[in-house]
């Protein structure tokens, strides 16, 4: 567990630790069985080529609840996430091999709020394209 952040040591700029996620095609069955979204793109290539795109993809949901892990593990409490919300610009890309894809997770510090709560605006990526946009999170720190 993260030390405490504390909103009176944290200002505008504050850059939160980054972090690469691996994704491999293991993932999204495991995510498909916990969350019930079985739908064909996330696991067959032949129906992901057929609706136009490149290869199988990641589960957006998925892709936020990995981008968001940069935010919670920084304020060591993943109960002081008030608010997040993202679009999805890109999905993340599953090739069927060894390495499979790496989401790449950046965050920092944008604006102080009231009530000890700060805004986050998190970066993510994967093969250098940005996949989630307006990623923002307000947390509330002590």
């Amino acid at each position: 567990m993260a030390a405490t952040v504390r909103y009176a040591d944290t200002a505008v700029g504050t850059e939160l630790p980054g972090a690469s996620f691996p994704v491999a095609r293991v993932d999204l069955v495991r995510y498909a069985g916990a969350s019930g979204d079985f739908n064909v793109i996330h696991w067959n290539e032949r129906v992901a080529a057929s609706v136009g795109l490149p290869n199988v993809i990641a589960h957006g949901m998925l892709t936020m609840a990995e981008a968001i892990r940069v935010v919670t593990d920084w304020v060591g409490d993943p109960g002081a996430l008030l608010q997040y919300g993202v679009r999805f610009t890109r999905p993340v890309v599953v090739p069927d091999d060894a390495d499979g894809a790496t989401l790449e997770v950046t965050a920092k510090v944008t604006e102080l709020l009231d009530d000890n709560c700060v805004r986050i605006t998190i970066t993510a990526s994967s093969e250098g394209q940005t996949v989630l946009g307006k990623a923002q999170a307000i947390v509330r720190l002590a």
